[in-house]
């Protein structure tokens, strides 16, 4: 069974920093797109940021993270990361990890595997 552990996430003021990781058990991992999602409270789960497989040539962002989130994959390690910078209020959201086999996509339904969710609540 697949399973995937999300940590780093937490508070921090507006215009701060956090690093989530997630560490999956996938073999080989280096086969699986990841990704990040977020979900803020009345509303739709997000795709946030997602990199391919292999060497994680292709990327993803959302056009409201752009420029301030980084999605990075350590195939060593089987941990992909979501650097996020300048984080604003409207960052705030559950912030869950997921994994698919093959080709990066961004649709929710089309990833099998997922994290538990961590908590990300910026203040202003």
């Amino acid at each position: 069974q697949v399973q995937l552990v999300e940590s780093g996430g937490g508070l921090v003021q507006a215009g701060g920093s956090l690093r989530l990781s997630c560490a999956t058990s996938e073999r080989p991992f280096s086969t699986y797109a990841m990704a990040w999602f977020r979900q803020a409270p009345g509303k739709e789960r997000e795709a946030v940021a997602a990199i391919s497989y292999n060497g994680g040539t292709k990327t993803y962002y959302a056009d409201s993270v752009k420029g301030r989130f980084t999605i990075s994959r350590d195939n060593a390690k089987n941990t992909v990361y979501l650097q996020m910078n300048s984080l604003k209020p409207e960052d705030t959201a559950v912030y869950y990890c997921a994994s698919r086999f093959g080709v990066v996509t961004t649709g929710p339904r089309e990833y099998a595997y997922w994290g538990q969710g961590t908590q990300v609540t910026v203040s202003s």
